[in-house]
């Protein structure tokens, strides 16, 4: 029997509760708490499986990227299949953690131990059942902390390790018939040194002090490689693991690739073509696709070549260039291209996926904006290959990272978002000469070396991390958090609906740009109301209102004296009152900001990129 617990949202899928994940749901009242299985589960539970699946999605360099042939978004539950009958289909999610505690006894114990109903989810306690009003349910719910270690593993917390049971106490029988009998968890005092943990057997007690202490689990138990998403079960792992709250953010970071579809890959062929791509594409003899497509377009092709408006041998010469295209393709790095489009290509660029209008630089803001660039429209294919634990991501091919599936498979899902935005590019004359600046590059430098060490304690002292911190970067990262804020005030637009997209290189691809854009797969990004804050006599105002906004932080003389920033931020100068943004909207997730180097430090030493904007407001 099949058990609807709860529906959740496309995006969310492949972000905060994809694969990996823990996920709270509703069961007839009570409470349950499950990981959401691997990709299998996708093939098994949603056929047909892989890319036969109907809804799948296309992007060519973001495919090359990963090394998959395609994706695939959530699948999506109908009202009525074909056969007019009831669709029965569901992802599933395995139970974790299978410790429960009744809130009326204070007892935990497996869910085995507990009472229920055939065919529900639920479990509930009998004892205190029986006890309230009407016989009403006494619903158990999910114990609040949980295992897990740094390449993805989650377990059970060892709750008999640390009561620390007497010698004779019946629970550490293995033929004891009533096992396990259960401990109590109760809350005798406020924080966690007064939330006891007992054995009602043998009268073990220990508080839950220090639960989440580094050194607590130095001697504790390792970690036993456990994967309840996969249906593999357990890998070697030994590594030291560390206790979590259940609901805690640092228990799921998804690790997610995105690309924006820009000519020559925005245009509709291989989206229209669907299975036939890789038919047309795998010829056993490719100088006869002419012929091929020919035969073809008198039966199953004759729509699709209405639809592209093409002949075959015009399909068959936009293939070939596809494929020539494809073979050349950088893939290192996405942004590049992406950069050129929007400051290198004509002052307006078409097509179904991609639109774009230049707009004219007034001289108001030409000394520090080179390029001001409307997106009319966007397309972004965003993708979740892996998940960490305890910390963020930080490069996406880390051993760190879980998978989805026991075995690689050759698609990933991912969603993809319509929507619009704003591009801005720097003056790359004043930007040179102020990167340079030792006192700009002394700030820079703090944070980049905090990164350095927490990425060799992480991966090992010959371990580079894949992303250099330059002064360009933080830059532009900072003023694209200023903006965000700012355009929630002036466009409507919720902070969490709007996202960045940083442009920052130097050598051969040379960048200093961001994007800020709608991201979100609901109506809330296709309104125009984004991109028109772009337009010549708009965003003037915007920008000089933005950076005059953070001139000024109410926790300020703190937050401009870096007393405020959280430790592992590798940040300067920001807070929540004045620069720091939803973590969905951040790229990095709200690291590698300083306000000081947009606005200066208060001494008018120069150190501000925007600093004489501020001076000549």
């Amino acid at each position: 029997m099949k058990n609807e617990l709860q529906d959740l949202r496309r995006s969310a899928v492949v972000s905060t509760f994809g694969p990996g994940s823990v996920v709270d749901f509703r069961a007839g009242g009570g409470a349950v708490s499950g990981i959401a299985a691997g990709l299998e589960e996708w093939d098994r539970s949603f056929p047909p499986a892989g890319l036969a699946h109907p809804q799948v999605i296309r992007e060519p360099r973001l495919q090359k990227k990963l090394g998959v042939k395609g994706f695939r978004s959530p699948p999506v539950t109908l009202e009525r299949r074909k056969d007019d009958e009831p669709d029965s289909r569901r992802l599933v999610a395995v139970r974790f953690p299978k410790w429960l505690q009744c809130p009326g006894c204070d007892f935990i114990k497996p869910e085995r131990r507990w009472a229920n109903d055939p065919g529900e989810a639920y479990r509930y306690c009998p004892t205190c059942t029986e006890k309230s009003p009407g016989r009403s349910k006494v619903f158990v719910i999910p114990v609040r902390f949980v295992m897990a270690c740094k390449h993805g593993h989650v377990d059970e917390f060892p709750w008999d390790w640390w009561v620390g049971h007497k010698p004779e106490c019946p629970t550490l029988k293995r033929d004891n018939p009533d096992r396990h009998p259960g401990l109590m968890l109760r809350a005798e005092n406020p924080g966690l040194a007064g939330l006891m943990l007992s054995c009602p057997k043998c009268g073990a007690r220990r508080s839950m002090d220090g639960v989440f202490s580094k050194q607590t689990w130095e001697r504790g138990p390792k970690c036993r490689g456990h994967r309840p998403w996969l249906s593999d079960g357990d890998e070697i792992c030994g590594k030291e693991q560390y206790a979590v709250q259940r609901g805690a953010s640092n228990l799921y970071f998804a690790v997610t690739e995105s690309a924006l579809s820009i000519p020559p890959w925005s245009d509709r062929i291989q989206e229209v073509l669907g299975d036939w791509w890789s038919s047309l594409t795998n010829l056993d003899d490719p100088s006869r696709l002419e012929e091929y497509i020919g035969f073809l377009a008198k039966g199953d092709l004759e729509s699709i070549l209405r639809e592209l408006k093409m002949s075959p041998a015009e399909l068959a010469e936009a293939i070939r260039n596809r494929l020539v295209s494809y073979g050349q393709l950088q893939t290192d790095d996405l942004r590049p291209a992406e950069y050129r489009q929007f400051v290198a290509e004509p002052s307006r660029s078409r097509t179904p996926d991609f639109e774009t209008r230049r707009e004219t630089v007034s001289p108001e803001i030409a000394a520090w904006i080179s390029r001001v660039v409307r997106a009319v429209r966007l397309r972004e294919v965003r993708a979740i290959k892996g998940f960490t634990r305890i910390n963020p991501p930080g490069d996406p091919d880390s051993p760190e990272v879980a998978r989805l599936s026991k075995e690689p498979l050759d698609w990933l899902p991912a969603i993809e978002v319509r929507g619009e935005g704003i591009f801005l590019a720097l003056n790359e004359g004043w930007l040179s000469a102020w990167e340079i600046r030792s006192d700009v590059i002394a700030r820079v430098s703090e944070c980049d070396a905090q990164h350095q060490a927490n990425w060799k304690e992480r991966y090992g002292d010959d371990a580079k991390p894949p992303r250099e911190i330059t002064p360009r970067y933080m830059l532009c990262h900072t003023l694209a958090h200023a903006l965000m804020r700012q355009l929630t005030l002036e466009c409507g637009y919720s902070s969490a609906s709007l996202q960045e997209r940083i442009y920052a290189g130097s050598g051969d691809e040379q960048m200093a740009g961001l994007l800020i854009y709608t991201a979100t797969p609901d109506s809330d990004g296709t309104l125009g109301g984004l991109e028109r804050q772009g337009k010549a006599g708009r965003i003037e105002g915007i920008l000089q209102r933005a950076i005059n906004a953070i001139e000024w932080c109410s926790s300020d003389p703190l937050c401009i004296t870096d007393m405020m920033g959280a430790i592992n931020s590798y940040s300067h100068s920001v807070c929540h009152a004045c620069c720091l943004a939803p973590e969905t909207s951040c790229e990095a997730f709200n690291s590698f900001l300083d306000r000081a180097l947009l606005i200066g430090d208060g001494t008018n030493s120069g150190l501000g990129y925007f600093e004489n904007m501020l001076r000549r407001g």
